[in-house]
């Protein structure tokens, strides 16, 4: 650790001048401060940061709303759908540009952040899709056609994060990507299939272990923002957090899917050390999101898949063990990190002081 000493010795071999080492001081002062000052064993999570923020988030969806309507009419007006449409997603991009500057490079907002960012990524959805002519007028997608537009979707998003650092936008990119990856793949099977069929580990095809790996390579990536901020403090975190909540439906799908499919003794009894492996894993690293993201997805395909049939006494159990999970996270924290090696644990959030609550959008 580089302590005032050494900041001194740095200002008077010239590296520093006195101005930023007074800076590194008081910056490292605050995020200590901030340790300290943090509820213990919370995990960092800001939607808004004022009733003000709802207040300018409602009104960009009723400007949204207005925008929409007088494109359509515009639209109706030229006879020409794919010319105005597409006219209409460039301006649109332009306006969502202006307001991140003010909003978010400037003002720092969080709501609004996330609602501009959520905007910018289904405007460049529709002007890809619509410039490679892979949407009908009725709404309709061709998904033979709807790769290259899913791409150049994540590749717009990519660089909107770039630009205004949105850690919600990262969800937006897995979420592209993802697409992509689950239209590529269909297409590459060259079967017409359903969707257990798809996701199916069994099923010919190379989709179900595709989303496997790209749920495993989105969980590496949150762990890589992740162990580059243990106690929380930045961006990075943030980003991890929302990569966290794709990462864990993409990993838990086909295995998921599979086991329910099968709807053995031994195959629940798998779906149960499944979930309880994720759980460990969620509590070492300290992301109850990746766990509430992981069995809420379970939960939609029990419901799904097995027609109902022990839908209610699985949900009941989930529940149970979330409560009681939640009620004892850090003592079981506490108790699953003294086996885990120094040298990883210092890069993992730490057991008693917990991290700090200055979530980002």
């Amino acid at each position: 650790m580089i302590g005032q000493d050494d900041l001194r010795a740095a200002v008077g071999a010239g590296l520093l001048s006195e101005g930023q080492a007074a800076s590194l001081m008081q910056l490292a002062a605050d995020r200590g401060d901030a340790r300290r000052a943090a509820p213990a064993g919370e995990e960092p999570f800001a939607l808004f940061r004022g009733f003000n923020e709802i207040f300018i988030v409602v009104g960009l969806a009723i400007l949204a709303t207005g925008w929409i309507g007088v494109w359509t009419m515009i639209a109706t007006a030229s006879g020409d759908f794919r010319a105005a449409w597409m006219a209409a997603g460039i301006a649109t991009a332009a306006v969502i540009l202006l307001l991140s500057e003010y909003f978010i490079r400037r003002r720092r907002m969080v709501a609004p952040a996330i609602a501009l960012a959520t905007a910018f990524a289904v405007d460049a959805a529709g002007f890809w899709l619509l410039f490679r002519n892979s949407v009908t007028l009725l709404g309709g997608i061709d998904f033979g056609l709807a790769a290259l537009p899913l791409a150049l979707t994540a590749g717009t998003i990519a660089l909107y994060w770039w630009r205004y650092r949105v850690p919600f936008a990262m969800a937006l990119l897995a979420t592209s990507i993802f697409g992509f990856v689950i239209v590529t793949l269909s297409a590459a099977s060259g079967q017409a299939a359903t969707f257990r069929d798809l996701f199916l580990l069994s099923a010919a095809g190379p989709l179900a272990w595709g989303t496997l790996i790209l749920g495993l390579g989105l969980f590496a990536v949150a762990m890589r923002f992740d162990m580059s901020d243990p106690h929380r403090m930045t961006l990075r975190a943030a980003n991890g957090f929302w990569l966290h909540i794709v990462a864990a439906p993409a990993i838990v799908n086909t295995v998921a899917l599979t086991l329910i499919d099968a709807g053995t003794g031994p195959a629940r009894l798998a779906l149960a050390v499944l979930l309880g492996i994720i759980a460990v894993i969620a509590v070492v690293i300290d992301r109850r999101s990746f766990l509430i993201s992981a069995v809420g997805y379970v939960v939609v395909l029990v419901s799904q898949v097995s027609g109902g049939d022990g839908f209610a006494p699985t949900v009941l159990l989930l529940g149970a063990a979330l409560v009681g999970l939640g009620a004892g996270w850090q003592r079981i924290r506490g108790a699953l990190l003294g086996p885990v090696p120094a040298g990883l644990k210092d890069r993992l959030p730490p057991s008693t002081p917990a991290s700090t609550s200055g979530a980002e959008p």
